[in-house]
């Protein structure tokens, strides 16, 4: 063992201890409940993940009682938080856990890779965290703090360049304490070691930080290339039939899939959104609208794309409907809207359909 990595873990032990946030899956070593906070916290703030890990844990305390929930409840709960296959997984995992387990988390890596949506991130952080395994992690946090730490030039962009920085993390892992060790680390990068602006000062390795010695910060870790956010436009119709509006089910083996949104699609060139939503309800219903008035723009941010939303007032022609290419359709009242699981920008739609009723009550 180096001298240097017993002083960057005697630091690093002491800083977390005085300065770790306070946060509920620390709280506590059960599995499940440091499962579920590491899989809302992929890709994911801290503070996007608390109100929904809250709501989550209280609504499904146990992983019997996400076992045995529908699909549909599992991601109402998780609309919002994106990368929904993230919550199919869980449930899926959970239903083995119960079914084949014993309803007991598995307490080694191997055991939890072997589940749905845990990888060797997950695993490793639930085995040290919740079992005391010394078993090392790699998120983007820990990449970055080790790039910088030892002057690496790696961002782990290639399988090479991974695997060599979970070497370096495992290296780095004292078999005391494991768990909380990958805690401090992964919170350095969250509050101290930051992609821009970092509080070198403020940081309890820095005498041993090979970067901050150098004053090469800047080039640690070497950037990776991002494609620019592809731009969308889309068109959504509100049809109503009966005080009822119409909703579908995205096909489960597809990007939201399992998630209910209001009909329409991608405008082609030199399409007006109009004359792509007459084509894509045509497409979808086998059906003709008549579009009344446009309702709203709504624009999100997804990971990998931005979606301009122009939402329409529709009616159609009196066809019967002969949908296709979705799970199921159905007909709903304003108010039952909010008992299903939609995509970000869909909800918008919703809120809207929901304060509209609530004006036409006063």
């Amino acid at each position: 063992m180096s001298k240097v990595h017993q002083s960057i873990r005697r630091k690093l032990f002491a800083w977390y201890d005085k300065t770790k946030r306070d946060l509920p899956w620390r709280d506590t070593k059960n599995p499940y409940n440091i499962w579920v906070s590491e899989i809302m916290l992929q890709q994911t703030q801290v503070k996007t993940v608390l109100p929904y890990y809250l709501r989550w844990i209280k609504t499904f305390p146990t992983v019997e009682k996400l076992a045995g929930a529908s699909e549909r409840k599992v991601l109402k709960l998780w609309e919002g938080l994106g990368y929904y296959s993230r919550a199919r997984n869980l449930r899926k995992a959970a239903q083995i856990i119960v079914k084949d387990m014993n309803g007991k988390v598995p307490d080694t890596v191997a055991g939890l890779m072997a589940l749905p949506g845990i990888g060797r991130y997950t695993a490793g952080a639930i085995a040290s965290i919740a079992f005391g395994l010394k078993a090392p992690v790699l998120d983007g946090n820990v990449k970055r703090v080790l790039s910088r730490l030892f002057c690496l030039n790696e961002n782990g962009a290639t399988s090479a360049s991974e695997n060599r920085l979970w070497q370096k993390a495992a290296d780095l892992l004292p078999t005391r304490r494991p768990g909380d060790f990958n805690q401090a680390l992964m919170e350095l990068g969250a509050t101290v070691c930051t992609p821009k602006s970092p509080t070198c000062l403020q940081c309890p390795v820095r005498t041993s930080c090979e970067v901050f010695r150098r004053g090469t910060l800047e080039l640690f870790p070497p950037a990776k290339k991002k494609a620019p956010a592809k731009k969308i436009e889309v068109s959504a119709a509100i049809i109503l039939r009966n005080r009822k509006i119409y909703i579908q089910q995205r096909a489960k083996g597809g990007l939201m899939g399992g998630l209910w949104e209001f009909p329409g699609g991608k405008r082609e060139k030199k399409e007006s959104m109009e004359d792509c939503l007459r084509r894509e309800i045509k497409e979808e219903l086998g059906a003709s609208i008549t579009i009344l008035d446009k309702v709203m723009t709504i624009k999100h941010t997804y990971t990998q794309f931005r979606v301009t939303l122009h939402v329409f007032n529709c009616r159609l022609n009196g066809q019967r409907l002969r949908p296709n290419g979705c799970e199921q359709w159905k007909w709903v009242s304003p108010a039952q809207l909010a008992t299903y699981p939609f995509p970000a920008a869909n909800v918008k739609i919703v809120e809207y359909l929901t304060d509209e009723i609530s004006k036409t009550r006063d």
